[in-house]
């Protein structure tokens, strides 16, 4: 606009001057441009004069009723055509009707909903496989948006869908499988003693079987017995139990619990992780309680782990299950932030622990 404003008061004034002018004198400074105006074309080849939009404005505004004949035959720096259209017009226009998001219209959101429940549902269906599907219902869009909306939602291609993995597999079955193992720990006098404890996968609940310092075959057959009465007691559909190759599980041990309807599943050589569960639950057994706990004896250390399962079980919250208990589903929210004040919260000290067995103490070593 400041530029448009400066040609219009320059021009304003080269008018005035050409009032004081004869005819003969205007045609010859006509003649002297128009000869100038050839030397520029000449100079500049086919490479086009640049004009501001202030240039462009001001031609337009000077010359637009001017008709078409006559336009031809002035020797102009721009084209007519140029000049008749109303450049600055006709780019305003195109500002205002440019869209404001680039490239194509965002897909409807029920489109990409169907869209993402049919790779849901169906997991060995590719974006191309739905595109079809959606075709067939009448939805008409490009294979190519299918799967950017699959790739937007994080899902990946139908072979990696496909393909089950072993921790997908222990999340579908995580209600029908059971997991054990033996740990070792070491008491003060320095006798080593072993503890074998199982886990359910899906309310990751701990029973520890028992502690003795020789897992012999008979004492491991007598712990499984144990724990098929206390499934049957507790109503478990466990059908699947992982272990590893310890050779101190022996072969009694896999009929027992054959007879009771659960298969054992061996993990592989050198490979915990297919017994993940497991090992992560021997790592707060120690962290919690072994590492910060003198064991006398075998008793003793029978005892603590009695009482550190009930703790586990009743009160310690688990990630794996929304931060639950295995026992006990979480509480209500309190309503109000003012309710936290009345809550009877009460420390227990390790010597109230070893005098009852029910309960877990915040602090072992209080």
């Amino acid at each position: 606009m400041l530029r448009l404003a400066y040609l219009s008061v320059t021009n304003g004034f080269a008018l005035l001057r050409l009032l004081a002018l004869s005819d003969r004198d205007k045609e010859v400074e006509i003649l002297a441009l128009r000869h100038q105006i050839a030397v520029l074309e000449r100079q500049l080849g086919k490479t086009p004069p640049r004009f501001c939009p202030g240039d462009r404005a001001f031609l337009a505004a000077l010359l637009h009723r001017l008709p078409r004949d006559v336009l031809g035959r002035f020797r102009l720096l721009v084209r007519p055509e140029t000049v008749l259209r109303r450049d600055v017009l006709a780019r305003r226009h195109a500002a205002r009707s440019r869209p404001k998001r680039p490239g194509r219209p965002r897909t409807v959101r029920s489109i990409r909903l169907l869209v993402l429940r049919l790779a849901g549902e169906n997991p060995c269906w590719g974006y191309r496989r739905i595109h079809g599907e959606l075709l067939v219902l009448g939805i008409r869009i490009a294979a190519s948006t299918g799967w950017e909306i699959l790739q937007q939602a994080g899902i990946d291609p139908a072979p990696e869908r496909t393909s089950t993995t072993w921790a997908r597999f222990l999340r579908s079955q995580a209600d029908a499988l059971l997991a054990c193992d033996f740990f070792e720990t070491v008491t003060l006098t320095g006798a080593r003693l072993y503890v074998l404890a199982v886990i359910e996968h899906a309310s990751r609940r701990i029973r520890i079987l028992g502690g003795t310092p020789h897992p012999t075959a008979s004492w491991v057959a007598q712990a499984a017995k144990n724990l098929v009465m206390d499934l049957e007691d507790a109503g478990s559909r466990a059908r699947f139990l992982i272990r590893d190759r310890d050779g101190k599980f022996p072969g009694l041990f896999d009929t027992v619990l054959k007879d009771a309807g659960i298969e054992t599943v061996l993990s592989g050589v050198q490979m915990p992780k297919m017994n993940a569960l497991m090992k992560r639950w021997v790592q707060p057994c120690r962290r919690e309680l072994l590492d910060r706990t003198l064991i006398w004896n075998q008793r003793h250390l029978l005892r603590a782990l009695r009482v550190f399962e009930q703790f586990y079980n009743s009160h310690r919250p688990h990630q794996g299950i929304a931060n639950a208990r295995p026992l006990h589903a979480l509480p209500s929210p309190i309503p109000g932030p003012d309710a936290a004040t009345r809550l009877q919260i009460r420390r227990r000290t390790a010597s109230a622990a070893s005098s009852t067995s029910t309960g877990m103490p915040l602090n072992l070593h209080g």
